[in-house]
C-alpha cells in the first residue's frame, strides 16, 4: 500500500539550534544559551553531561565569549530563513517543523505584553512558508525555557509557570493561527526526567527535597499546561490540531532472562506514562504505583484530572533515532543514544557517537504506538549524525545518510501497509545545525551542508549534499522510489 497522497514529507529544526541572534530584537536568555561546546564525551561523561549547578549556570551566562556556546550563534537561521526555506521548497517539502522561543516574545517569561519584533519576525516567516507551499508544524516548547524562570524558581517546578506559558501560547495562537494549523506542546516531554535543566529549567542543586519529586512535579505541571493550551487552541483556532511528542526510546530485553524482561517492562511503562496522560487523559494505575514506590507524589489539584481527560492530543508525534536494550547485569556494556545510556545491542551497527542504527525498530515503534493509542502518528524527528566532508568543488558525498533513510523509509512504509495511520515524516534535520547534546557542529544531520566548524569559523554558505537530490526524488514519488 503506498503512502497517502496527503502525506506530509519535510524536515524538523529547533530554534535554539539554528536561529542564533540570541541578543537581537529584545530576546531574553534561555537555558540553551548556557550550553557549552563539549565534544568527545565518553559514556561516563555523557551520563553526567546534563548535570547543572546554579554556579555553573551563572558562570556561563556571565561569559561573554559566545564562541564557547554554539547555540547562541546557531546557523543564523534567524536572518537566513528565506534562503533556507527556498532550499527546502526545492526539495519539495510539504511541511517544516520549527519552534518559537518563549523568550523571543516574553524575554523573562513574566512580561504581560509580548515583543512586537518577535511577533513580526514569525509572522513573516510563516507567510513565506505558506507562499512556498510548506505547512508549518510548530512546537511551543523545544528545550528553551526562560533562563530567568530557571534561576528564579526552577521554572516548571512552580505551578505558576502554567499561567505564564498559557499567556505565551495565547499570543502564538492569536498572532500565528491563520498560518499554523499543526502544533505540538512540548518537545520530548519525557526528557525532563533525564535532563531536567534543558527541558524544564530545573537546576538540581537548588531543588528542595528529592530531584525525582521535582522532576515529576514539573512534568505534571507541563501535562496541565499542555491540556490548557490545547483547550485554548480549540477555542481560538478551531481548524487547528494539537499533538503531543514522545522520545521513542525503544528498548528490547538484552536477553530472555526474566529479570531483563521485567526491567524492560518497567522502563517502557514509565516511558509511555507521558503519552498515556496526554493522549489517554489519565495517569495509569501501574505507573502511579511505580511512582509511589519511588517516593514520588503527583501534585494533583482540584480540576486537574478532569482537565487532562477533557483535552487530550489530536495526534501523537515522536522522535526515533536508535534503540537499545535493558539488562539487570552490572557488567552490561552501555552505549549512548538520544539523551540516554542503554545496553549495547550486538546485532546493530553504531555511529561514531555510539547511537545504534535500527531501521526495523522504527516499524516496531510505529506499530506499538498505534496499537496502544489508535491515534494518528507523526514521525517528527529521525536522522543520522555523521562527519561530512565538503570537497573543493562544493560537493558532499553522503551515501551513508541515503542508506540510513532508505532503510528507515522502507520500514515506515511497511508499517503503513500494516495499517498504521501516519500523518507525515520530518527528518532531523534537513540542514546542518548545532547538536543538542554536545553543541557540536561537526555532528552533521542535514541534506544541506553549512560551512561552519565547531568553533564557529566558516562562511555559513549552504551546499546541497548528494542526499539532497535523493530526498527530493523520494518526496516527488511519495516514497515509491527509494533507489
Amino acid at each position: 500500500m503506498p503512502l497517502p497522497d496527503h502525506f506530509l514529507w519535510g524536515g524538523a529544526v529547533a530554534a535554539n539550534q539554528v536561529e542564533g541572534a540570541w541578543r537581537e530584537d529584545g530576546r531574553g536568555p534561555a537555558v540553551s544559551d548556557v550550553a557549552a561546546y563539549k565534544p568527545h564525551l565518553s559514556p561516563t561523561e555523557y551520563a553526567a553531561f546534563h548535570t547543572w549547578t546554579r554556579e555553573s549556570v551563572e558562570k556561563a551566562i556571565a561569559d561573554t565569549d559566545d564562541s564557547r556556546y554554539p547555540k547562541r550563534r546557531g546557523i543564523d537561521f534567524y536572518h537566513r530563513y528565506p534562503e533556507d526555506l527556498a532550499l527546502f521548497a526545492e526539495m519539495g517539502f510539504r511541511t517544516l517543523r520549527v519552534s518559537i522561543p518563549w523568550t523571543r516574545l516574553f524575554p523573562t517569561g513574566e512580561e504581560t505584553e509580548p515583543l512586537r519584533a518577535g511577533i513580526d519576525h514569525y509572522r513573516a516567516m510563516f507567510r513565506e512558508m505558506r507562499r512556498l507551499g510548506i505547512e508549518p508544524l510548530v512546537t511551543l516548547s523545544h528545550y528553551d525555557p526562560p533562563l530567568h524562570l530557571a534561576l528564579k524558581n526552577n521554572c516548571w517546578v512552580e505551578r505558576s509557570t502554567i499561567e505564564l506559558f498559557e499567556r505565551f501560547a495565547r499570543v502564538c495562537f492569536s498572532e500565528f493561527g491563520e498560518y499554523v494549523k499543526l502544533w505540538l506542546t512540548f518537545n520530548e516531554i519525557d526528557g525532563i526526567l533525564r535532563h531536567p535543566f534543558t527541558s524544564g529549567g530545573i537546576i538540581p542543586d537548588t531543588v528542595e527535597g528529592s530531584l525525582d519529586q521535582a522532576c515529576y512535579t514539573a512534568l505534571h505541571h507541563q501535562f496541565v499546561a499542555g491540556a490548557r493550551v490545547t483547550a485554548l487552541l480549540r477555542e481560538l483556532v478551531p481548524d487547528a490540531r494539537m499533538g503531543c511528542m514522545l522520545t521513542m526510546l525503544l528498548t528490547y530485553p538484552n536477553t530472555c532472562r526474566p529479570e531483563d524482561v521485567a526491567a524492560t517492562q518497567l522502563k517502557e511503562r514509565l516511558l509511555y506514562l507521558c503519552t498515556d496522560v496526554q493522549a489517554g487523559g489519565a495517569y495509569p494505575r501501574l505507573a502511579l504505583r511505580a511512582l509511589e514506590r519511588q517516593g514520588v507524589t503527583v501534585p494533583f489539584q482540584d480540576g486537574d484530572e478532569e482537565l487532562l481527560a477533557a483535552h487530550t492530543a489530536d495526534f501523537i508525534s515522536f522522535s526515533y533515532y536508535n534503540s537499545s536494550t535493558e539488562s539487570v547485569s552490572p557488567d552490561a556494556e552501555r552505549t549512548p543514544g538520544n539523551t540516554i545510556l542503554g545496553v549495547k545491542n550486538p546485532y546493530l551497527d553504531s555511529t561514531e557517537w555510539g547511537w545504534q542504527i535500527d531501521p526495523v525498530g522504527l516499524r516496531i515503534a510505529l506499530i506499538s504506538l498505534y496499537d496502544r493509542y489508535g491515534l494518528p502518528l507523526f514521525i517528527v524527528e529521525n536522522g543520522l549524525g555523521m562527519r561530512d566532508e565538503l570537497t573543493a568543488d562544493g560537493k558532499v558525498h553522503d551515501p551513508y545518510r541515503i542508506e540510513y533513510f532508505r532503510a528507515h523509509f522502507a520500514q515506515m512504509i511497511q508499517a503503513v501497509d500494516e495499517g498504521v495511520d501516519l500523518m507525515g515524516y520530518t527528518s532531523w534535520a534537513p540542514i546542518d545545525l548545532i547538536s543538542s547534546s554536545t553543541s557540536q557542529m561537526s555532528k552533521r544531520y542535514g541534506f544541506i551542508y553549512v560551512d561552519q566548524d565547531d568553533e564557529g569559523n566558516g562562511s555559513l554558505n549552504r551546499y546541497r549534499k548528494d542526499s539532497f537530490d535523493w530526498y527530493r526524488k523520494v518526496i516527488a514519488t511519495n516514497g515509491t522510489d527509494l533507489s
